[in-house]
């Protein structure tokens, strides 16, 4: 007997319908010599420290750390049932098809399976990204043999048992060093991802309040040239700026505006006019699709994540969601016809839109050297049902489309023009931008307010006099840094390696190196508003007080980014193959020992 594992019901009606295997069984579908059964997520945990020894039970600091020698699994009580279901079904199989989600989680949760079961029967792997029937029976005939996807396991396994170690070891350290009189009972949770996380919006709050304004001054001048209006901002000198080039002593701007009152002309020293060709932007991988959805609609990341999730789950209409990659493979070329044609089928919006695409052109995003795990988030070649799609699930649907659909669109093109003139020994610049063709931008028109010319300046030669006609003065103010909101906290988890500031650290990791993956980071964020740790106002993400004196409390390098997005990078080569899993658990255990030990060293 083949037995598919799915990771859930839906999932797996779904393999199931495609397999023939139509027959109801008790948590499975039988039919065609196949047995289709699932998961609900993960039916196994990790033990709790206290199943390895009863003194664990008490948190007391000479208990620490706790390490494992041989790790321990438990089924969850809540899926019992199904995982005795699953355990005979296997004792008949003799062979298992994974079909679980096609990433390292979706790997773990059925391995860890296939472990707690001891089959040991020949294992096959479905990779799917997405559950439309026709991608379901392109991946039948595709299987990946099961040694080519073990890694992912190891990766997922470390990923858990980093998390127990750091988890673990270091809520119970700094929960007990944290004690004193009114915090009996209370815990302080730190986590290999969430702490590092949390740190950033605490330090970004700390910046806003301790941010204190400055003044500074721009002089916009008014002049004419050939009969035609135009404007220019007057250069302050280098020695006159601050840092960002904005002019921060006042009376060298108000001389200026005096000068150039009392010249009234001023000098074209050069006129450059380039045409500016721009191409469109990628399909959204899940972190992208985050950031916008959080900027243009107000949506939490997690929100995002579920919405997707339906539309690849419920409605088939887009491909497998927990992406990293805005790139698809050369191969999936051939699917633009279907996906044209599935799309002109969904609905009458699509239409005009599709007129204007050349299917056979071939833009950046074909590029199968960018491909990790998973390929852009896409539309499939089914069509879908607007009518059961919320007005959300629409939403993010039709941006979805709208981003495949700008990869067959002309290069947005504008003519740009920089004026440099000179007046009373003063600088000005003008710009100016008239768009040539709008190409893909026509698809985003209401979002592209640059879609819309700038004013456009006068042809000018060079050394013309174009008379002043005014110059205006203006006080403003430096702004401190905007409140992370959910967009762009993902943002900044993505990037991490930027708020590294140790060197040597900065050049082992990637500028791509984040804080957990786009599968985990709207738990991560979901997970700090229900301990308490940052509340929402309006869009905007708040540290609590809570959550400055636990950062307070810990060292910097448990609350590091750099560090945690270093443990990334790890789990990454342990999925490629290149780590092996033990050299990692070794190397988690030493540093949590070597937290342990410091900071007992600590007055108490």
């Amino acid at each position: 007997m083949k037995l598919f594992l799915c990771e859930k019901p839906s999932q797996g009606r779904d393999i199931a319908k495609v397999l023939g295997a139509t027959q109801r069984g008790e948590g499975c579908l039988t039919g065609n010599n196949v047995v289709v059964t699932w998961g609900f997520g993960h039916l196994m945990e990790m033990e709790a420290p206290e199943s390895y020894d009863e003194k664990y039970k008490k948190w007391r600091l000479e208990d620490l750390p706790v390490i494992p020698e041989q790790w321990k699994m438990a089924v969850k009580p809540a899926t019992k049932k199904q995982f005795m279901i699953i355990q005979k079904l296997l004792k008949k199989a003799s062979t298992v098809v994974i079909a679980t989600d096609a990433d390292r989680e979706g790997e773990m949760i059925a391995r860890e399976i296939l472990d707690a079961c001891k089959f040991r029967g020949p294992v096959s792997r479905l990779w799917l990204s997405a559950l439309d029937e026709v991608s379901i029976r392109k991946a039948l005939a595709l299987l990946k043999p099961g040694e080519e996807t073990e890694p992912l396991y190891q990766a997922g396994s470390g990923r858990a048992k980093a998390d127990w170690l750091c988890g673990m070891n270091l809520t119970r350290l700094y929960t007990i060093l944290g004690r004193s009189p009114g915090t009996k009972g209370m815990v302080f949770p730190v986590g290999r991802v969430q702490t590092p996380t949390l740190n950033l919006i605490v330090n970004r709050d700390r910046e806003i309040a301790h941010f204190t304004p400055r003044d500074y001054w721009t002089l916009t001048v008014r002049l004419t040239g050939n009969d035609r209006p135009f404007q220019a901002k007057w250069q302050a000198p280098e020695g006159g700026c601050d840092e960002e080039g904005r002019c921060i002593h006042q009376p060298l701007l108000q001389q200026a505006a005096a000068d150039i009152r009392r010249a009234g002309q001023a000098c074209v020293i050069s006129t450059e006019t380039k045409c500016v060709k721009e191409s469109a932007p990628l399909p959204f991988d899940l972190g992208t699709l985050q950031q916008v959805c959080s900027k243009k609609f107000g949506f939490g990341a997690q929100q995002v994540l579920d919405i997707a999730q339906s539309l690849y789950e419920t409605h088939k209409a887009s491909t497998y969601p927990r992406t990293d990659c805005s790139y698809l493979p050369e191969s999936m070329l051939a699917d633009v016809p279907q996906v044209f044609r599935a799309l002109s089928t969904t609905g009458e919006i699509f239409r005009p839109l599709l007129v204007q695409c050349h299917p056979q052109q071939k833009s950046r995003v074909w590029n199968d050297s960018k491909i990790t795990a998973h390929h852009a988030i896409i539309p499939t070649t089914q069509p879908a049902d607007l009518s059961k799609m919320t007005d959300d699930e629409w939403r993010v649907y039709e941006l979805i489309c709208r981003h495949y659909l700008a990869q067959f669109m002309p290069f947005y093109e504008a003519d740009t023009t920089q004026l440099r003139l000179e007046c009373a020994g003063h600088s000005l610049l003008a710009n100016g931008n008239v768009v040539v063709a709008p190409g893909w931008k026509a698809l985003f028109s209401e979002d592209n307010a640059e879609n819309v010319d700038t004013p456009s300046l006068p042809r000018l030669a060079d050394n013309t006099v174009c008379p002043v006609t005014g110059a205006e003065a203006k006080t403003q103010k430096t702004r401190p840094p905007e409140h992370y909101t959910e967009g762009t906290l993902i943002a900044a988890m993505k990037n991490a390696a930027r708020f590294v500031t140790d060197e040597r650290l900065k050049k082992r990791l990637r500028d791509s190196a984040g804080l957990g993956t786009e599968a985990t980071r709207a738990g991560i964020i979901e997970t700090l508003h229900k301990r308490g740790y940052i509340r929402k106002e309006k869009r905007h993400l708040i540290a609590t007080d809570s959550a400055a004196t636990l950062m307070a409390m810990l060292p910097d390098i448990v609350k590091d980014p750099g560090m945690t997005a270093l443990w990334e990078l790890a789990l990454d080569e342990i999925a490629a193959g290149k780590l092996p899993l033990a050299v990692f658990l070794q190397k988690q255990s030493v540093w949590v020992t070597k937290m342990v030990e410091q900071a007992r060293q600590l007055p108490r």
